[in-house]
């Protein structure tokens, strides 16, 4: 009689165990991870650059143009541009607004039109 309980008890212990078995991951290769869904999106158009006095736009060097080039700009008149010529060398062009040479609302207008190389 034990014997047969010794077998019961396997038997049913091997119908126990065969779905905890088949349930473990198998060993095979790491898949690489899938790239986030913004990665896969296309990048969006630049703006359109405005045009000054009618002519194609180009960047404007805040460190070597002239007061007649700077003027040009929207929002910048005779006593601006000679203001950015005296604040002269520029590390950045966000410098016109950081030493309050310019307003935020005019900078907001240029900062797509000029630029601030450095030498």
């Amino acid at each position: 009689m034990r014997a047969s309980r010794i077998a019961t008890y396997a038997t049913a212990f091997a119908l126990l165990a065969v779905p905890a078995f088949a349930q473990a991951p198998s060993p095979a290769a790491p898949t690489a991870p899938k790239p986030p869904a913004a990665a896969t999106a296309t990048p969006p158009t630049a703006p359109a650059k405005p045009e000054i006095a009618g002519e194609k736009s180009t960047l404007i060097d805040l460190n070597t143009a002239s007061a007649q080039e700077l003027s040009q700009l929207k929002g910048i008149g005779e006593a601006r541009s000679a203001a950015i010529v005296k604040g002269r060398p520029y590390r950045g062009k966000d410098d016109l607004v950081n030493r309050k040479i310019l307003p935020e609302s005019v900078y907001a207008e240029i900062k797509d039109r000029i630029i601030a190389r450095q030498k």
